[in-house]
């Protein structure tokens, strides 16, 4: 886990970005209290064990966390074909992700989770203000990103290439990760100067954003503002769409990262956040 330190930043698209899109739109001062994020997005070794109960267990073979949600054994390769152990998990719901937080909180006692929009941009941006870290144009990407141009269409080892300023891996490229928020397309309007640790709280189980891109996107999709509108197609094959909660997606583009508040909520406050975000 990286230390990202409190402070603030301009949340949104330069307006000398000429990719910029309206949902990057307007931009808004935002105050941020520190917290660690993973340095990479979350592999299949550490997701696995949550995945599999049967390696989840102690040296007496007994289960090492209780009460925990799983999802049923999967019928085909849930890395898709595209890699194991040091790749990137992929594949899972906003859902399955959260689960998997939930689940390390409980084996921890430290609490986890998905980090919001407004997290996720200011650690990638690491204090700059130009469309990605290392500047306005996507010459320099391929230093830093698997996506479009040099990944091959598959996914690759997490950590293999340059990490942003402040020691964050794959910030672009290989999978897109979720975050918390709730999409919503005019969001940063309704966000007021100044904020502290805004976030688009659920309403309805779709849709949901999603950052950074993925090893199958163009350089422009990749930049620290763009945002991305979870889409149903991604679970098509879920038999309740789009009213169940469903774990795995038929698009192997996404994943996650997991941050953990510096400041730790009490187990009444990260109660209710459970309850909020997986339905109570």
């Amino acid at each position: 886990m990286v230390p990202i330190p409190a402070g603030h930043f301009v949340l949104g698209a330069s307006h000398k970005d000429k990719a910029q899109k309206p949902d990057e739109l307007p931009n808004k001062t935002i105050q941020l209290e520190g917290f660690w994020m993973s340095s990479t997005e979350v592999s299949h070794d550490l997701y696995d064990i949550y995945r599999n109960k049967e390696k989840d267990v102690d040296a007496y073979g007994q289960p090492r966390t209780e009460g925990i949600v799983r999802p049923s054994p999967p019928y085909e390769d849930p890395s898709h074909g595209l890699g194991g152990a040091s790749f990137p998990a992929s594949g899972m719901t906003q859902f399955a992700a959260l689960q998997f937080c939930k689940w390390l909180s409980e084996k921890t006692g430290k609490f986890y989770r998905l980090p919001t929009e407004a997290e996720w941009e200011y650690a990638c941006r690491a204090g700059t203000t130009t469309a990605y870290f290392f500047g306005k144009k996507a010459k320099m990407l391929p230093e830093y990103a698997w996506f479009a141009d040099n990944s091959e269409q598959k996914l690759h080892p997490v950590g293999s290439l340059k990490p942003n300023p402040w020691g964050l891996y794959d910030m672009y490229g290989n999978v897109a990760e979720w975050t918390l928020d709730q999409y919503q397309a005019d969001a940063y309007a309704a966000i007021s100067d100044q904020a502290i640790d805004p976030w688009r709280q659920p309403t309805a189980l779709h849709p949901r954003t999603v950052r950074g891109g993925s090893y199958q996107d163009d350089a422009e999709e990749l930049r620290s503002s763009n945002r991305i509108e979870s889409d149903l197609q991604w679970k098509k094959r879920d038999p309740q769409i789009p009213k169940s909660f469903w774990w795995n997606t038929d698009s192997p583009f996404v994943g996650f990262r997991i941050v953990r508040p510096m400041k730790e909520p009490s187990k009444e406050e990260q109660k209710a956040f459970w309850d909020m975000v997986l339905g109570g």
